[in-house]
């Protein structure tokens, strides 16, 4: 039976796909925390737009002011 070459391990392929693999292991590591920070921001603000609209809204408003009368 002959051995097959396709099958025969190969360094340079080993090292350049260790290598691909941290690159987009440290790239998706990145997205991911872009993300996570994005999406404290974007709470942060909606929850910032809430309590305003809420506190604006139970606030009673001024009443306006009644001019003098000239005698």
């Amino acid at each position: 039976m002959a051995s097959n070459p396709w099958l025969k391990k190969n360094p340079f392929m080993s090292l350049w796909l260790s290598g691909a693999n941290s690159v987009v292991n440290s790239a998706r590591g990145r997205i991911g925390a872009e993300a996570k920070r994005q999406t404290a921001a974007a709470t942060t603000q909606a929850t910032r737009e809430i309590v305003s609209f809420w506190a604006d809204a139970m606030t009673p408003t001024a009443k306006p002011r009644r001019k003098k009368k000239r005698r």
